[in-house]
């Protein structure tokens, strides 16, 4: 992903975040503090269990902290009441089950996230069509999820991801279901989406191969971050920052 202009500005601030479940009893994130800019690919990886994926949901407002501070776009997550408004507003969501609605065109299920919005019936079929071409399924648009590959149905969950423009897109283990060649497809589509548009993008990969695409891999264990790796970065660049 070199080449990629990243914005000076922070889209995401996590400060001291920690969330536990069953009472306290299990401890998902202790005292993560962690920036990422405008712009930039961010991978996150970790063993089953490590807290990558409540990371990611935290992100999207999926789940609350117990303490801390975490600001994604401009919102206050640790403060704000409107996360539903949020979630649409800001963040594309892409999982390992492409979670479309079997019964239901693919132009319908890219629609269902502008219903929130104020287009007309006719903005949302134009747009779900544009974003169609864009994954290269264009002449998909009336058929179910159910008559597709699974590749496909991923190219179709990434287009619904773009539905509002987000800032952000999540991917929790996109390529995770998937055969080699056709994960290749989908990392190619998500790393064109970044470089054109220049959407902040993170993903949660147990994939080495996924995450070394990324500008960043940040490693989490235990709830923690046990370090963050910079894989923009030249070797000069490297040795230069070794040096300081």
């Amino acid at each position: 992903m070199r080449g990629i202009t990243m914005n000076d500005e922070n889209i995401v601030e996590i400060k001291n975040l920690e969330k536990s479940y069953e009472k306290g009893r299990i401890k998902a994130l202790n005292g993560i503090n962690l920036d990422i800019k405008k712009g930039e690919f961010v991978s996150i990886i970790g063993p089953s269990g490590s807290g990558k994926s409540t990371l990611l949901n935290m992100i999207g407002a999926l789940d609350v902290a117990n303490s801390g501070t975490i600001k994604v776009a401009g919102y206050d997550l640790s403060k704000s009441k409107k996360l539903s408004e949020f979630r649409s507003k800001k963040i594309g969501f892409i999982f390992q089950l492409h979670n479309l609605i079997p019964n239901i065109s693919v132009i319908e299920n890219i629609e269902i996230p502008m219903f929130e919005g104020k287009q007309s019936g006719k903005m949302r079929k134009k747009r779900a069509l544009e974003l169609l071409d864009l994954v290269g399924l264009k002449d998909k648009a009336k058929t179910k999820p159910t008559k597709l590959s699974g590749g496909e149905r991923q190219r179709i969950a990434i287009a619904r991801a773009l539905a509002n423009n987000p800032s952000i897109i999540l991917a929790d283990e996109p390529t995770g279901s998937l055969d080699s060649k056709t994960s290749e497809k989908i990392l190619d589509q998500l790393n064109k989406l970044h470089e054109e548009k220049n959407v902040t993008l993170i993903i949660v990969t147990h994939d080495m191969n996924v995450a070394k695409l990324a500008d960043r891999t940040i490693e989490v264990l235990d709830g923690k971050i046990l370090n963050t790796s910079d894989d923009s970065l030249t070797s000069e660049e490297e040795e230069e920052k070794e040096e300081e």
